[in-house]
């Protein structure tokens, strides 16, 4: 069976500087895969280079069909959400708001108000707070909204970069547990960017370690995680 994403000799560039060397991964429909690696590794703009947001040489394919060179809306039209860094919440609109932009390039609108009953399910917080400005909620439910407002896309693959940054353990925890759920649920397919990389390798199915732009190790998360390198660079024992 074809892999869901496939790429190939990945490279990607901030005007003259590149990033990454030529990265290879894959991961196949319905699996968590993470992206670890210190600061400036190249995972967040792996990220970006697969959402058509910097400038790439290489193969992308996602289902089969190349979509590296593509408009950043024509790969969000595929079915790839992407969940930045910082949330991107818009914080003058409300949350609901918010969620029915996730759903912009949706063609059925009935089934839109049943996507928004169906991530209110997920996150009852946000129902609670659905007609409050963005920009007055907890780090945890800006967080837990832009996660939300990507499910409005009904994405076959969701694209998150560093979703427990800046949150305390409790609502981390909260929130990987409900990424876990839509995983086995929905069988949405994700990648994960981490710097928590316990709770990246608890979550995921399989992991690739990314060193100066480039892929040095991967493996599933059980090899990753008694990987003796790893285990004394990431996971402090």
């Amino acid at each position: 069976m074809a892999a869901l994403l496939q790429v190939s000799g990945l490279h990607a560039s901030y005007g003259l500087t590149r990033v990454l060397h030529g990265i290879d991964f894959a991961m196949d429909e319905g699996t968590i895969t993470t992206l670890l690696g210190a600061n400036g590794a190249g995972k967040t703009t792996t990220l970006r280079a697969l959402c058509g947001m910097v400038k790439t040489q290489g193969q992308v394919r996602f289902s089969g069909e190349r979509i590296d060179g593509k408009a950043p809306e024509d790969i969000v039209r595929k079915g790839i959400a992407h969940v930045p860094d910082g949330r991107g919440t818009f914080v003058n609109l409300t949350t609901e708001e918010n969620l029915r932009l996730g759903a912009y390039t949706r063609r059925d609108r009935g089934a839109v108000e049943a996507d928004l009953e169906r991530v209110y399910g997920y996150f009852p917080r946000l129902k609670e707070r659905h007609t409050q400005q963005a920009g007055t909620l907890s780090g945890g439910e800006q967080q837990m909204l832009a996660v939300s407002r990507a499910l409005m896309l009904r994405p076959r693959l969701m694209l998150l970069d560093e979703p427990s940054f800046g949150l305390a353990p409790l609502i981390v925890r909260e929130l990987f547990e409900i990424l876990r759920t839509v995983n086995a649920k929905e069988k949405v397919s994700m990648l994960v960017v981490e710097q928590n990389a316990a709770m990246a390798l608890e979550l995921a199915d399989h992991a690739y370690l990314i060193e100066t732009g480039r892929v040095v190790l991967s493996g599933t998360t059980g090899e990753i995680k008694s990987n003796d390198a790893v285990r004394r660079s990431y996971l402090g024992y």
